[in-house]
């Protein structure tokens, strides 16, 4: 998970990662702090750090607990330099073209690069905060499997987590404005991010043809230094990490508190599973749907969230719903109705789902908040609350 540091008082971006660090490692420069099960580190902008699992975890439950112990620890550090984190995907108000600054410490190069080639001030690459969940696999066969299930949940993200209505002060007219700024990041090398859904490739060897070796000759004009390494550098929706035998989804915002992306997290790996175990299709049904019907209901999740619309019958089949037309919201009310019941042993961690469900996703309650018409004051008022969530262990509620 990615928050952005924020001044206490202004909740204007502070670029001073690389300071707090330092003091939670004891005046060392590092890009990385261990808090025990937790990890704090750097992400290339110096306004953002991020919070993630110290090692892979296999089982959900601790994770709430263990994510807020490590939140509570930062609190001193956090008042000693007037800072706060700020949740949700997208700064409201952020400049990025002379707000951002680039870690300059370890790995510097790769940033600069990156920068070099894509121009890192930009909202789309300052300016977005994402959950990254792993799921593993090991070998060809599973790859196919859970690849084939990835690409079938990932476009009803948004419907569950847009938290980014709102870029430059202004409404963007899409509740997950994120996503479109992480599609068009990469313009100077489209084939890094593909059409963000990734390709019905099921094997290594062909993925490896297809996707990254694209990759490799795109970048090779513009990375003369040869800095940047090529199985870093796919940035779909959903990536293949054949280094550590897993597929990371990219495509959710961050909540207003952990517990709700772990939530998140659970509700997207119990469906997923279902997928993979052909609970409500086959595997062979679930590899049919094309790439342009999957990208589709992407772009409609972004721009309404879980008032999208899905309408393709044999999408929606293929994940047990056998209607004509479904709102992504209530696609998400079925596949969580029958994944609940699976494992009784986590249902305390579906509490935050239950927030969206009934209220809507954080976005729509971000501009529920606001209303039609606002200004300056009221985004720093709704914004604070967000931050207050981080500190209360509490949803946001309008």
């Amino acid at each position: 998970m990615e928050y952005m540091l924020v001044d206490r008082d202004t909740l204007n971006v502070r670029p001073i990662a690389d300071t707090l660090l330092s003091i939670l490692a004891g005046g060392r420069t590092v890009s990385d702090f261990e808090s025990g099960p937790i990890t704090w580190s750097n992400e290339l902008a110096l306004h953002v750090l991020e919070l993630k699992t110290t090692l892979p975890a296999n089982k959900f439950l601790p994770l709430p607990s263990q994510f807020e112990t490590a939140i509570r620890d930062l609190r001193p550090v956090l008042d000693r330099l007037n800072l706060r984190l700020l949740p949700t995907a997208m700064h409201p108000w952020m400049n990025p073209t002379i707000e951002t600054i680039l870690w300059p410490h370890e790995n510097h190069e790769i940033y600069q690069a990156y920068d070099r080639i894509f121009d890192c001030k930009r909202h789309g690459w300052s300016n977005v905060q994402s959950v990254h969940l792993n799921l593993p696999f090991h070998g060809d066969e599973e790859f196919a499997k859970l690849h084939a299930a990835v690409r079938l949940v990932l476009p009803l993200l948004p419907a569950l987590a847009a938290s980014s209505p709102i870029v430059d002060g202004h409404y963007t007219g899409q509740l997950d404005s994120r996503m479109q700024y992480y599609t068009d990041h990469c313009q100077a090398a489209p084939s890094l991010t593909g059409r963000i859904i990734p390709e019905p490739i099921y094997d290594e060897a062909t993925y490896r043809r297809e996707v990254y070796d694209p990759i490799r000759h795109d970048i090779a004009r513009h990375d003369i230094e040869g800095v940047l390494e090529v199985d870093f550098l796919n940035a779909r929706g959903a990536i293949a990490r054949f280094d550590r035998g897993s597929i990371e989804f990219r495509v959710m915002d961050v909540q207003e508190y952990p517990a709700a992306d772990v939530a998140i997290c659970v509700a997207v790996t119990s469906v997923v599973k279902s997928l993979v175990q052909e609970q409500s299709s086959t595997l062979a049904t679930q590899q049919s749907i094309p790439t342009e019907v999957l990208r589709s209901a992407l772009n409609l999740a972004s721009d309404r969230a879980e008032h999208a619309v899905v309408n393709d019958t044999n999408y929606l089949a293929s994940l047990g719903i056998h209607e004509s037309a479904c709102s992504a919201g209530d696609i998400w009310q079925k596949l969580l109705g029958r994944v609940r019941k699976s494992d009784p042993s986590i249902a305390n961690l579906y509490a935050p789902l239950e927030i969206i469900q009934e209220h809507g996703t954080l976005a729509t309650r971000i501009c529920r908040s606001l209303g039609k018409n606002f200004d300056r004051s009221d985004l720093h008022n709704v914004y604070d609350q967000l931050a207050d969530c981080l500190v209360t262990w509490e949803p946001f509620q309008p």
